[in-house]
């Protein structure tokens, strides 16, 4: 039997930018995607803390080290700048990998550095 898990987050980001002409996704600092164990293209939800909304769209990858969280498109109507979100990955976890399982919650920073890495919910 598989699982839908947390797969893992990047917890309280703040949105540096929000581009209304654009196709749609997310774009994230890359230093950001590997620490959360993202793939470009990837299913993501985005909470938004400020709103209480919450999208689903896909990652893009923006340049290391600037801090970018930018939601493009439609989604871009969701969030301003400023404002706190959660993105959150999920995976399939078959029950035998269960016990050993660990999601990757990234802690940052108000520049969207990261602060620390943890291996637990």
């Amino acid at each position: 039997m598989m699982f839908e898990m947390l797969h893992s987050k990047i917890h309280r980001a703040t949105v540096t930018d929000a581009n209304l002409n654009y196709a749609g996704s997310i774009t994230i600092d890359r230093d950001l995607i590997d620490a959360a164990k993202l793939k470009i293209g990837q299913k993501v939800d985005v909470v938004n803390i400020n709103n209480g909304e919450r999208i689903s769209t896909y990652v893009i990858e923006g340049e290391s080290g600037g801090g970018i969280i930018c939601l493009n498109g439609a989604a871009a109507r969701k969030a301003q700048i400023g404002d706190k979100v959660i993105i959150i990955s999920y995976v399939a976890v078959d029950e035998k990998e269960l016990a050993n399982f660990k999601p990757a919650v990234v802690l940052v920073d108000e520049k969207n550095s990261i602060i620390k890495i943890e291996e637990s919910l």
